[in-house]
């Protein structure tokens, strides 16, 4: 996504070239002609963006939606649902108010894009980014804005207040989202200006979600009966149908970051078939080896630990790098799921940091290695080696972390301060479906 962030600039001196040269071989020309308007916009591209939006979109709902809700016990399975719906709505209109503006609104400033674009002030159905609509620019990136803290509640799933869950969207999306999008998107950008590699939001969805989760399942507190009580999936036939709805939509998230139907998302497009293949296998083989028995939790967790850590690679690596990519992140997230989790005791109900976060983080510092041209990626800037690219994926890892991190502990209190973070114990027992939706999941 690097590559082509949204540049007006470029769209305008397209458009002005044809027109200048057309003024400069006309001679005479009546003050009354009409000068042609030339387009940069491609039906292609834009066809192919219109569908990659629906498919990030499709990615949340249902398919996260699901994927949590298999995973929760049953009593919990609207509250999942209901999260993530409300969540998608609520950052679709403050998208539309500010939040496109605070990330892409041309403002020259390392941290944020300014307010010149609040309300969409000077979008329109003519306006231009690079070969397609700018309106549909702003809908694809919304769709990421929307996704990354839905991916959040997975972390304090079944215990948490839903108003606490709204208050801490709308404040997290504003101060950390936004910034960290533009960070590593938009080309006046801290990151973008480091020459991170962060095609499709290594750091800007995965790691950021992944650290937040963390920071809240430390802060809301375990569950009644952790590590006592059975907490097994109430479904995994919906989680298996939730990450497989999560898989057809990464194509959307990752080739779609291409912004346009060229070679760029044909690669994107292999790199997240073999790649995700890559770590199922892995963790079904670690698994087998160490457990005994292969699951279909497990399979699933593999296939969204590959889709993860593929994403920040998706553009820049080679098709057999992004195997080995998947290989490597899936073994390292089933080491914090399976090993450091169980040692430190925080209950991350469904895993967000040791899948998205530690996944987002193997990704994003291992794309800088199969970026090689030795190892068939696409190479590096003129002067940067391997190490250098590495140094600098790191130094972006390092102040999403810090900043992410600091940022929702603060807003976490906040939000605990103003309306409390978590339900009362008799609430959670008797399960946050009945208790604050006044609705079951289940008849019986």
């Amino acid at each position: 996504m690097r590559l082509l962030t949204k540049l007006p600039w470029m769209a305008a001196a397209l458009a002005a070239g044809p027109a200048f040269a057309q003024e400069a071989t006309t001679e005479a020309a009546p003050a009354e002609a009409v000068v042609e308007v030339v387009s940069n916009i491609s039906a292609g591209d834009t066809a192919w963006m219109l569908t990659s939006t629906l498919l990030v979109l499709f990615m949340i709902l249902p398919g996260l939606a699901l994927f949590y809700g298999g995973l929760v016990r049953s009593k919990n399975m609207l509250s999942v649902l209901m999260q993530c719906t409300v969540i998608t709505s609520l950052v679709m209109v403050i998208y539309v108010l500010y939040g496109y503006s605070m990330s892409f609104g041309g403002g020259e400033g390392a941290y944020w894009g300014g307010l010149s674009k609040m309300f969409l002030a000077g979008v329109t159905a003519e306006s231009e980014s690079g070969t397609i609509p700018e309106l549909v620019f702003v809908a694809f990136q919304m769709t990421f804005a929307c996704i990354t803290p839905a991916l959040i509640v997975g972390g304090f799933a079944e215990r948490i207040k839903f108003r606490a869950v709204v208050l801490f969207v709308i404040l997290w999306v504003t101060i950390v989202y936004f910034p960290i999008a533009h960070m590593a998107w938009d080309a006046a950008g801290l990151y973008f200006n480091w020459g991170a590699y962060d095609f499709a939001g290594g750091t800007v969805v995965h790691i950021n979600a992944g650290i937040a989760a963390l920071v809240g399942s430390i802060m809301v507190g375990p569950r009644i009966g952790y590590r006592k009580d059975v907490m097994a999936p109430h479904s995994m036939t919906l989680t298996m149908v939730g990450a497989s709805v999560l898989w057809v939509g990464w194509f959307g998230f990752n080739a779609g970051s291409a912004l346009g139907a060229n070679g760029l998302a044909g690669l994107a497009m292999m790199n997240t078939l073999v790649a995700t293949a890559g770590a199922v296998v892995a963790w079904a083989l670690l698994e087998a080896m160490l457990r005994g028995k292969a699951s279909m939790l497990g399979a699933a967790s593999g296939m969204v630990a590959g889709l993860v850590a593929v994403t920040p690679a998706a553009g820049f690596v080679g098709p057999v790098g992004a195997i080995c990519l998947g290989v490597i992140a899936s073994a390292c997230c089933y080491f914090f799921v399976q090993v450091v989790k169980e040692k430190f005791g925080y209950d991350d109900s469904l895993d967000v940091f040791g899948v998205h976060g530690i996944g987002g983080i193997a990704g994003a510092v291992l794309t800088g290695v199969f970026a090689s041209t030795a190892l068939g990626g696409g190479g590096y800037p003129e002067g940067v080696t391997m190490a250098g690219q590495v140094v600098i994926q790191c130094k972006a890892i390092g102040v999403t972390i810090l900043w992410c991190g600091v940022v929702s502990a603060i807003l976490y209190k906040l939000v605990d301060l103003i309306v409390g973070l978590r339900v009362a114990p008799e609430t959670e027992r008797e399960g946050l479906d009945l208790a604050v939706h006044g609705e079951r999941a289940y008849a019986h």
